[in-house]
């Protein structure tokens, strides 16, 4: 029997691996003879960057460059030296949960240290990067990174301009002419996990700009400065690409990774599992056993259960989905080559306890579970 163990981290209980661990130790206690292999997948939020590195063995670096707010700080990132690829997770540099409550405002967060954080990769040698988007704290369109690059936004007076997305009100001149050259031969690849556009009521301002500090007159306000940058950026670039599904991703990054890099926007969990050579481990397995923190309807989005639930359906195999809870419209799922799932609760339990004993119940499911799969056999 050989199992394949691709879970989501449990948020705020587990990391990925190490509930892959908590799922292999179930298995191997019902069956010791079987074979388990712990590949973490993530779907290009928040343990994304650490899934590619356990899942490729990519060497972890670490880089200099500011917060979202200016301030100095330590970046990870991933280097796999054979394929000259950069693995860089925007929530390193311009992460949301590095920023207080307090401190969250998104008329000046900035997404600077993402691009010294490219910076970083091309002086390695990068051919290819794969950007992660979620979990930002920003709201600029990606203006941050550009300028860490050698853009020049500079006002009416040709003063450049203060960092955030509000400044982009005040755009006059985008000089794109200094660049780095190296971002030309560089193939970008950046994980969305939304199709929302850059701007409007589905767009980067209006659906994620509450949570990063953003009330409604705030929103207005942004919206408007954000299409500004669009307007100019398009004048500049002959082309448009503020409609464009995933746009609006990470405060608008999907956008300037788009218009500014040529990146490709796709599935977060996508591009993991490609990385992560998931046709290859499914073609070995005889059983897929995946999972998260919840399963509901939202989860048929592109979530880390259905993404390796596709796939597997695609290769036949079966899958079955531990998840924290079931929540409305999970049902769904089973479209989606999910063959079971079941909450990993053993009984009336508080979320509190819950979050503590997660490796435990994974544990016992997992053991369960192997233990029906040899009696059917």
């Amino acid at each position: 029997m050989h199992v394949l163990l691709c879970p989501d981290s449990f948020k705020d209980a587990l990391s990925a691996q190490d509930a892959a661990d908590a799922m292999a130790r179930g298995i191997q206690r019902a069956l010791p003879e079987a074979h388990t292999q712990t590949c973490p997948m993530a779907d290009g939020g928040e343990g994304s960057l650490e899934a590619l590195i356990m899942a490729t063995g990519a060497e972890r670096r670490t880089a200099k460059v500011q917060d979202a707010l200016g301030r100095p700080a330590t970046a990870t990132w991933g280097w796999l030296a054979d394929e000259r690829t950069a693995y860089i997770e925007l929530a390193e540099a311009s992460g949301l949960q590095q920023l207080t409550p307090a401190e969250r405002d998104a008329r000046t967060t900035t997404t600077y240290g993402v691009g010294e954080l490219f910076a970083e990769a091309l002086d390695a040698g990068a051919e290819k990067a794969l950007l992660l988007l979620g979990g930002s704290a920003t709201n600029d369109a990606g203006a941050g990174m550009l300028a860490a690059l050698g853009a020049k936004l500079l006002d009416a007076d040709g003063n450049a301009l203060k960092p955030g997305g509000a400044a982009l009100a005040e755009l006059k001149t985008l000089d794109i002419s200094g660049l780095d050259p190296r971002l030309a031969a560089l193939q970008v690849e950046a994980a969305v996990d939304v199709d929302n556009p850059l701007l409007g009521e589905r767009g980067a301002t209006a659906v994620f700009g509450p949570q990063k500090g953003a009330n409604p007159e705030v929103v207005k306000e942004l919206d408007a400065a954000l299409g500004h940058f669009a307007d100019v950026s398009a004048k500049v670039l002959g082309q448009d690409d503020r409609d464009m599904a995933g746009a609006g991703a990470a405060g608008g990054m999907g956008f300037a990774a788009r218009a500014f890099m040529g990146a490709t926007l796709k599935p977060g969990i996508e591009m993991i599992m490609e990385q992560a050579g998931m046709a290859e481990r499914l073609a070995k397995a005889d059983l897929v056993i995946t999972g998260e923190g919840k399963l509901d309807g939202q989860s048929m989005s592109g979530k880390t259960p259905i993404g390796v639930s596709r796939a597997a359906k695609a290769a036949g195999k079966p899958v079955v989905v531990l998840a924290g809870a079931l929540g409305d419209g999970w049902h769904a799922c089973h479209d989606e080559g999910v063959t079971a799932a079941f909450a990993l609760a053993d009984g009336p339990i508080t979320l509190e306890d819950a979050m503590a004993r997660t490796a435990e119940l994974l544990t016992d499911r997992c053991d369960s579970i192997a233990r029906l799969w040899h009696a059917a056999g």
